[in-house]
């Protein structure tokens, strides 16, 4: 039975622009310290309906014995920035800042956590620096960026047939040219700047194999014995053709990161708190490829 964690401790993390705000949560008191992640979080609205869940993680995780530091990026949350501001390289850095302030506290090599577009980021930051990272965990990666800025475009949309928007009403590809040219858009109370919408346009979870590390994929699925979507089953197999280190995970539960209400998908936590717990000796990692 895991024993309850300390309190989290928050903090600000001095950056190169700016500051980010950090919540550390310690490995329970006297338990040794197993292993250290640090929690890259979703894009957007993604960040605020998700954040309830990533703490009760945290805390579970840390009462297992596994420390975990949550970052704020730049722009985002508490952290110092307007979002208009935000570019895919400097929460590159911010993540390598967090990364490296864990290992000194935790006395030990860090691996990344990652949520939707947070995992993708993961996954960019992993093949810059992948020799350097313990593990990566993923929950529902965004395995396509450019699908992904299609379907934030489409809030743009919506809000423009609402008569909520500027009044010119543009589709995807007309709102992708405008960002072409330069312009800043609004969508959804978030201004999105042309350099963030490349960035993210151009990452592709498929080559972005994570070599050399290993892997644990937690795709949510609306229920059991419900199978793996087609097109992630083939980024995952991808991957498994290049070797990777990689075991996918199915549970049951609810898309808590973008239902209306706040949603709870409490298998996925307990499963991933399960996955963290296991010794990492070459006979646990030998279910490589399984899709359970």
């Amino acid at each position: 039975m895991s024993e309850s964690p300390v309190a989290a401790q928050p903090f600000f993390l001095e950056a190169r622009v700016e500051r980010r705000f950090c919540l550390y949560h310690a490995p329970a008191p006297g338990r040794p310290c197993r292993g250290a992640l640090v929690y890259v979080h979703p894009f957007a609205e993604g960040m605020d309906k998700s954040r309830r869940k990533a703490g009760l993680a945290a805390r579970r995780l840390a009462g297992e014995g596994v420390a975990v530091l949550q970052v704020d990026l730049h722009g985002c949350g508490d952290s110092s920035g307007d979002f208009a501001e935000v570019r895919w390289e400097t929460w590159l850095e911010d993540i390598a800042l967090a990364r490296d302030w864990l290992e000194r506290r935790a006395g030990m090599r860090a691996g990344l956590w990652g949520l939707r577009l947070g995992a993708l980021l993961a996954l960019d930051f992993a093949r810059l620096d992948g020799k350097r990272l313990e593990r990566l965990v993923l929950w529902q990666p965004v395995t396509g960026g450019a699908t992904f800025l299609t379907q934030f475009l489409r809030l743009r949309l919506a809000q423009d047939m609402l008569g909520v928007g500027d009044g010119e009403r543009k589709g995807t590809d007309a709102l992708r040219q405008s960002l072409l040219g330069g312009e800043t858009l609004e969508i959804a109370g978030y201004e999105l700047a042309p350099e963030l919408a490349a960035a993210i346009d151009g990452c592709d979870a498929a080559s972005l194999v994570p070599g050399g590390i290993p892997v644990d994929w937690f795709e949510v699925v609306p229920e059991a014995g419900r199978p793996m979507p087609p097109g992630r089953r083939r980024v995952a197999d991808g991957w498994l053709e290049r070797d990777v280190d990689l075991r996918v995970h199915l549970v049951t539960g609810l898309p808590f990161w973008g239902t209306q209400e706040i949603a709870e998908c409490g298998e996925l936590v307990e499963a991933t708190v399960s996955v963290c717990k296991e010794a990492e000796s070459p006979l646990s990692r030998k279910r490589r490829g399984s899709y359970s």
